[in-house]
C-alpha cells in the first residue's frame, strides 16, 4: 500500500492578512501567488479598481467588502478599512486586502503594514504589476532604454490633503538632465498645473502618453506631447484612472505605428 502523502499547511492561516496586488486590471495578468492567496481568503477587501475577472479566483463561501479608493470620488476612510482588517483578523478569518497594482506604489500598503504590525498582527504582501510598467508596455514600449531613458520615475499627481505635493519644476530639470521617464499616477485632474511647471525644464516637445483603464479591454491611449498634454486630455475625453508617462520612450509607440501605416497606404 502505498502510503499518502500529506499536503503541505496553508500559508494562509486564521488570523493571517495579507495585501495583495491585483495587478492592472487585465485578469490573466495576476500572479500565480497573488490568486492563490485569493482562493484562500475567508474576508476579501476589494479597492475600487480590481477587475472581476480577478475575483474569479475567490472561494464562494468568501465575504466580499467593497473599499473603494479613486481619485476624485468618494473613498471609505483609510483609519476605517485598517480597524476592519484588524477586527477581521482578531476573529481568525483570513484577510486578503485587494488592491489594483502593486500594494506598495501609491496603494497605501506602507500604510496598513505599519498599523497592522501595530496592532501584533503580522502581514504578507504580495506583489502586482503596477498600471505604470503596464500601461506603457501594452502599447509595445518599455520604460527604459539603453539611448532614450537611464531611468524611471514613479510620481504622484494627487496630493494628500495639507501637503505641498510633488516639486514638478524640480522634478523636470532631474528627468532633462538625468535622461528619466516620467510616470505619473492620478494626474489627470492636476495636468494643467503639473504641465506648466514641467514646461519649465523639458521642452515642449517632449513625447508622452495618456494611457486610461490600462489593459482592460476599454482602455483608452493618445500620444501628444508635453505642450499638448491638457489640450489632448480634453479633446480625447480621457479621465481616471489613466497614467501619464512623460520622455523620450513615448516616441517609439510612433515608431511601432509606422510598418502598420505604410502596410495600409500599400
Amino acid at each position: 500500500m502505498i502510503p499518502m502523502s500529506t499536503p503541505p499547511p496553508s500559508e494562509y492561516l486564521p488570523g493571517s492578512v495579507a495585501l495583495v496586488g491585483a495587478g492592472p486590471g487585465d485578469p490573466e495578468l495576476l500572479t500565480i501567488k497573488a490568486a492563490k492567496a485569493i482562493a484562500a481568503a475567508t474576508v476579501l477587501l476589494v479597492d475600487d479598481l480590481v477587475s472581476d475577472g480577478v475575483l474569479a479566483h475567490a472561494s464562494p463561501k468568501v465575504r466580499i467588502v467593497y473599499v473603494g479608493k479613486r481619485g476624485g470620488c468618494k473613498s471609505t476612510p483609510q483609519a476605517f478599512i485598517e480597524k476592519l482588517m484588524i477586527m477581521a483578523s482578531r476573529e481568525g478569518e483570513v484577510v486578503v486586502r485587494l488592491k489594483g497594482g502593486d500594494p506598495f506604489i501609491f496603494g497605501r500598503g506602507g500604510e496598513e503594514v505599519e498599523h497592522l504590525r501595530e496592532a501584533g498582527i503580522e502581514v504578507k504582501v504580495i506583489n502586482g504589476i503596477t498600471a505604470g510598467l503596464a500601461g506603457l508596455t501594452s502599447l509595445g514600449v518599455p520604460l527604459t532604454h539603453r539611448e532614450h531613458a537611464h531611468g524611471v520615475v514613479f510620481v504622484t499627481g494627487h496630493a494628500k490633503p495639507g501637503d505641498t505635493g510633488t516639486d514638478w519644476k524640480a522634478l523636470a530639470a532631474t528627468a532633462r538632465d538625468a535622461k528619466l521617464t516620467l510616470v505619473i499616477y492620478m494626474g489627470v485632474s492636476s495636468a494643467t498645473q503639473i504641465q506648466a511647471d514641467l514646461l519649465t525644464g523639458l521642452p515642449a516637445s517632449t513625447p508622452l502618453a495618456i494611457i486610461q483603464h490600462a489593459t482592460l479591454p476599454n482602455q483608452r491611449h493618445a500620444v501628444t506631447t508635453l505642450g499638448e498634454l491638457r489640450t489632448t486630455i480634453e479633446h480625447e475625453q480621457l479621465g481616471s484612472p489613466a497614467v501619464i508617462v512623460v520622455g523620450d520612450v513615448v516616441s517609439g509607440v510612433a515608431a511601432l505605428a509606422q510598418p502598420a501605416a505604410r502596410a495600409r497606404a500599400a
